[in-house]
């Protein structure tokens, strides 16, 4: 039996559009990762029948394009999702710009990979490895994009294929970008390797529900922990309550 010495309080974190946004991206990565695959090195057809009889690579293709275009739209609700959603959600979460995140980065990196602290740490969102880490996915998720869509406008008439074929020529025509494409889906796999090991690693070691909270949105978080980020957040909204007094004050004094 284990027993739980700090009190828990449960912690509505992942909102709807977020866990949306995970589940259809896991699932459209996998299709068009195996797809993918399968159109970069697309086995041999040796068959003496008509062309129509063996047209299973068209639908391998069409799958591809299908799942690209649910991948770039839900990618661009998830960065609409980074201004309109909950203080978990947002997109300075995702980038270190102050010292607490890189504490927690380096503090994580000690207890994940080099193994030197059996003390987890502990975090309501993402930890910041892992929020910084998703960044980088981010960053990759934007790079298929445009290769993606430079390799698939140039062979149509649509209102962007100038723009495509030119971004195609200008990264070095179609072999090179075909490379960046192809190089980048091995990321997203070995990022869901990394990232299913980490999930159920953390929920083990921290027993704060990570695992399911990206089903229903709630983790259980220490207590004191909640307290103190409750804490913090009221302060940074007390200070721009008064830089906008201050800016008000201003503007009447320049009136």
């Amino acid at each position: 039996m284990i027993s739980r010495k700090a009190p828990l309080r449960e912690v509505y974190v992942w909102q709807l559009p977020v866990r949306i946004f995970h589940w259809v991206n896991a699932f459209v990565i996998t299709v068009l990762c195996i797809t993918g695959y399968i159109i970069g090195d697309p086995p041999a057809i040796m068959h003496s029948t008509a062309p129509e009889a063996n047209y299973w690579f068209g639908w391998v293709r069409l799958a591809h394009f299908i799942a690209a275009f649910i991948f770039v739209v839900n990618f661009a609700v998830r960065i609409y999702w980074f201004f309109a959603g909950n203080s978990f959600a947002k997109w300075y979460n995702y980038i270190p710009l102050k010292k607490k995140q890189w504490r927690g980065i380096f503090e994580t990196i000690k207890v994940d990979v080099l193994l030197l602290s059996p003390k987890p740490v502990y975090d309501i969102g993402h930890n910041s490895l892992a929020a910084f880490t998703y960044f980088g996915l981010f960053i990759i998720m934007a790079i298929q994009t445009f290769t993606g869509f430079a390799m698939f406008c140039v062979s149509t008439n649509n209102i962007f294929e100038p723009f495509f074929t030119w971004l195609l020529f200008e990264m070095g025509g179609f072999f090179p970008v075909r490379n960046i494409h192809h190089i980048l889906m091995w990321a997203f796999i070995l990022f869901a390797i990394a990232h299913i090991y980490l999930v159920f690693y953390h929920d083990y070691i921290e027993r704060n529900g990570i695992a399911s909270s990206i089903i229903g949105g709630w983790k259980f978080i220490n207590a004191t922990i909640v307290e103190e980020a409750e804490k913090e957040e009221l302060e940074q909204e007390k200070i721009k309550l008064d830089e906008k007094r201050l800016e008000t004050i201003e503007k009447k004094i320049k009136v």
